[in-house]
């Protein structure tokens, strides 16, 4: 296989120029689906917001990630909030001048044995209380709708009404829909410092300038544990990376998404299909993943075997150990060392992939790959966001720690921040999701999603 620069890399030109401008009502940095949602709804209410992007628009996971719009199985807190998410994919897809893929195609969470029909089971009080059309599939039941797999599966959580899209090209759509709206969007403009007076955010310093603005919003994924922390916030946050193959095309053997405890797959709009291995992850460590591991006790004891340790964090990752914690905000900061984190995948991973999903589904023949690439997702203990306003520096908002679960939830979060940005009823119960939760001796608890 012969690997392919990503598209959204920065080897492709930037299509958002700016300039920036001397001032904003609110300033959103990253530009991954959250970001560029939040600024979508501030624009759509009349607010001036300048979104900063140091390298691409949906680059980094936002635009790496499986492509899933995903409502089962989600923590109960979020599930409300994907639920809108769901409505805000289907209303804003109708409006875009191009096909970002979406379309509904079903989940199903296939289970190999009684403990996992039962942990399906464990999750459909949730369903029931929100009218969601998800349901337990028998054995013969998922055989009829994937009906060419060789592989047995005991049943299936499985729920029509979700959905999937086209990463890369749904986030880079919806950039443009946010500029339609009046935000501006500046590619290639690393956010160096959040500017503060008088105990409260004044603006943001650029690489291009600085802006005065009262309100940031910090939605920098990856990296916002390392802008966070030049503010005197700490968060604790890990990335791992997550390897996602594509193959060639292929005759159509199921339409939706489907995993397993192994594998995933989905159909994608060309006829070739994402692949992706389910349940591991790669951390690479360095000084932030020590200083963090004790609140990840709990999550790494659920699933121990999910994730593999990498010695060393590469040079110029966010938690490298050769990356400044503190730099001046009037020279180059580590966000512009690294315009785009573009992990090399895991080749025998992904290769391995293609050996199984071709195993599963022998008619196809051999199942060549034409993509591989790999991805950081930034993850939090508990495996749900902060979404937040910051107690200790007024006209500071924080939206990171997606978890793996943010491109189909992204739309609603961006609502939601907006609304929070602009003081207004945000219409869901964000307590779960407060920044406070990891300094205020409350126990780390992962809730009952799937």
């Amino acid at each position: 296989m012969k690997m392919q620069a990503f598209p959204l890399s920065t080897a492709n030109p930037a299509e958002h120029h700016g300039p920036v401008p001397e001032s904003a009502d609110v300033v959103v940095v990253g530009g991954g689906i959250a970001g560029v949602m939040t600024a979508l709804f501030l624009a759509r209410a009349g607010i001036k917001v300048v979104l900063a992007e140091k390298g691409r628009v949906g680059a980094e996971q936002s635009g790496r990630n499986w492509g899933w719009i995903r409502q089962q199985g989600r923590d109960p807190a979020e599930l409300p909030i994907m639920i809108e998410a769901n409505r805000i994919w289907r209303e804003i897809a109708v409006t875009l001048p191009e096909d970002i893929g979406l379309r509904r195609v079903g989940i199903a969470y296939l289970a190999e044995n009684d403990r996992d029909i039962a942990a399906y089971e464990g999750w459909m009080p949730y369903a029931r209380a929100h009218d969601l059309d998800t349901r337990i599939l028998s054995a013969a039941e998922v055989k009829g709708l994937i009906p060419k797999a060789r592989r047995h599966w005991t049943g299936a959580l499985y729920t029509a009404s979700d959905m999937r899209a086209e990463p890369w090209l749904a986030v880079p759509a919806l950039a443009r829909a946010a500029v339609r709206e009046g935000a501006v969007i500046v590619e290639h403009c690393a956010v160096r410092a959040v500017d503060v007076a008088g105990g409260r955010v004044a603006g943001v310093v650029t690489e291009k300038g600085r802006i005065r603005a009262p309100e940031v919003v910090v939605a920098g994924g990856a990296w916002s544990r390392l802008l966070l922390g030049t503010l005197g916030i700490s968060i604790p946050q890990l990335s791992v990376r997550a390897t996602v193959a594509r193959t060639e095309a292929l005759p159509d053997i199921h339409a939706g998404c489907a995993t397993d405890s192994t594998l995933a797959f989905r159909r994608r709009t060309d006829g070739s299909y994402t692949l992706a291995a389910s349940g591991f992850h790669e951390l690479f460590i360095g000084p932030d993943a020590f200083r963090s591991l004790p609140s990840f006790v709990p999550q790494l004891m659920q699933a121990p075997l999910g994730t593999r340790y990498k010695p060393r964090a590469p040079r110029g990752y966010p938690d490298a150990w050769s990356t400044p914690r503190r730099w001046d905000a009037d020279t180059p900061s580590p966000f512009e060392a690294m315009r785009v984190l573009d992990p090399a995948p895991n080749m025998r991973k992904a290769n391995g992939l293609a050996r199984d999903f071709g195993a599963c589904f022998p008619e196809l023949g051999p199942v060549r790959l034409s993509h591989a690439w790999g991805g950081l997702i930034d993850t939090m203990p508990d495996v749900v966001p902060i979404i937040d306003r910051a107690a200790s520096l007024p006209g500071l908002t924080i939206a990171t720690g997606l978890s793996g679960h943010g491109f189909g939830i992204g739309p609603a979060i961006g609502r939601v921040v907006a609304d929070l940005v602009r003081g207004v009823a945000v219409g869901h119960d964000l307590t779960r999701f407060r920044l406070s939760r990891f300094s205020d001796g409350s126990k780390i608890e992962l809730g009952p999603s799937l």
